[in-house]
């Protein structure tokens, strides 16, 4: 087999193992009479591990990177099949995400998400932060206990690990201060408009960054997304309210309020897009439409790198102001679409939000089943929501004369 099959990184999906390393003899596989799935190597073994999440897409995806990351490494790194992982190479590998090296080999060039077929596909679009770290660790200790359940393997390897102190509760660093927050703002306020692709751009980047920041929503929420999912009620006054139905982590559905403030920039971003001011019930445009060809969803990647293309540009035009920001930009420049969950997060709690509204909008908890006869209690929650969570676009001046680069997408 040759060299190369065994250094190239590759999707689960098209990787082709060596037979010398493909796990059939892994020293830690179990008594074949035991083994209750099919599988005879690792990468089936893997594979019929995620098979159980097949319909659960965030779950798949989530679980799908962490395994074959773990694969990838066992085969390049330690040149041993996954089957043959021991304890001490489990340390090594925690080490490792958080500094994937080579980082040629390991991490994207550009940090973007390349479509896994594209050939400048890696496992990696950076080093993994400390939380990241533990979340993948907790994932393939699921992994390895299931395969150890299903006969595969004897023992897991990461059950001996020892847990880090989670004693002292963290705080969110990721999100963007107040002045942060205000100088991207001003950046898309400041995007040119004088052709219609420039027009469309700015009318995208604007409602990305609203709809982000005052619904809170996670990326594949807003990914997968229908406008349709706007829909109106009376409260116990009879004054109406704006909900957004979202389905959220593990397929849980939340609702989320929405304020008279995005209802207006949803109004302002159809009209830009040639539509009724309005969704009707049951519409399928999804909540961010592509910049060119059909209505169709973006893909998780796609929008990653539509919200990723904001903070670039905006990183870019703090620099050019001169070199007394070019602190803010680096700090923009890392910012993601989940930062902006954070950061309405806790610009909710700054502004008096009750907590168990943030943690209701969030979906941090699911509802209890009989929250449907809570109208009280929805009714404080969007109160609360609506009038203290502001964009604020108006405060915002726009610069007619400006020229920067329209952003791609």
């Amino acid at each position: 087999m040759s060299k190369a099959l065994i250094t190239s990184v590759a999707p689960v999906e098209t990787l082709v193992v060596p037979s010398q390393l493909d796990g059939r003899d892994g020293w830690n596989r179990a008594d074949r009479a035991h083994k209750q799935i099919s599988a005879s190597n690792d990468l089936d073994a893997v594979r019929a591990w995620l098979a159980n999440f097949a319909d659960k897409k965030t779950t798949f995806a989530s679980y799908r990177k962490e395994g074959e990351r773990l694969l990838l490494w066992a085969l390049i790194d330690a040149r041993k099949p996954l089957s043959s992982l021991t304890h001490e190479d489990l340390l090594r590998y925690r080490a490792f995400l958080l500094d994937p090296q080579p980082a040629a080999q390991w991490v994207s060039a550009t940090g973007s998400k390349f479509a896994r077929a594209d050939p400048r596909w890696r496992p990696f679009n950076g080093a993994l932060s400390a939380a990241s770290q533990r979340q993948a660790m907790v994932i393939l200790n699921t992994m390895f206990t299931w395969l150890v359940s299903a006969g595969y393997l004897r023992g897991n390897p990461i059950a001996l690990l020892r847990s880090g102190s989670r004693q002292t509760k963290h705080r969110v660093t990721r999100y963007l201060s107040a002045a942060l927050w205000e100088d991207v703002k001003a950046f898309v306020a400041r995007l040119p408009t004088q052709t219609p692709r420039q027009k469309t751009v700015s009318a995208r980047s604007r409602w990305l960054l609203t709809l982000f920041y005052l619904q809170g929503l996670r990326i594949s929420e807003v990914a997968t997304g229908r406008m349709g999912q706007f829909f109106r009620r009376l409260d116990a006054s009879g004054n109406e309210q704006w909900w957004l139905e979202t389905l959220g982590k593990g397929d849980k559905e939340r609702l989320v309020p929405v304020s008279a403030e995005l209802m207006s920039e949803l109004s302002r971003y159809r009209l830009a897009n040639g539509m009724p001011a309005l969704p009707q019930p049951g519409e399928r445009t999804p909540l961010l439409i592509p910049l060119s060809g059909p209505k169709q969803p973006l893909t998780r990647s796609a929008v990653h790198d539509a919200i990723k293309q904001v903070f670039r540009g905006a990183a870019a035009w703090l620099r050019s102001r001169g070199p007394e920001h070019s602190d803010r930009a680096a700090e923009i420049e890392r910012a993601s679409a989940h930062w902006l969950r954070h950061t309405a997060g806790s610009r909710m709690a700054d502004s008096g939000v009750d907590l168990r509204a943030i943690r209701d909008n969030l979906g941090h908890v699911s509802l209890n089943t009989t929250s449907i006869y809570l109208h009280a209690e929805d009714d404080e929650r969007h109160r609360q929501t609506v009038g203290r969570h502001r964009v604020d676009w108006e405060t915002v001046q726009a610069d007619p004369k400006t020229t920067e680069g329209e952003q791609g997408g």
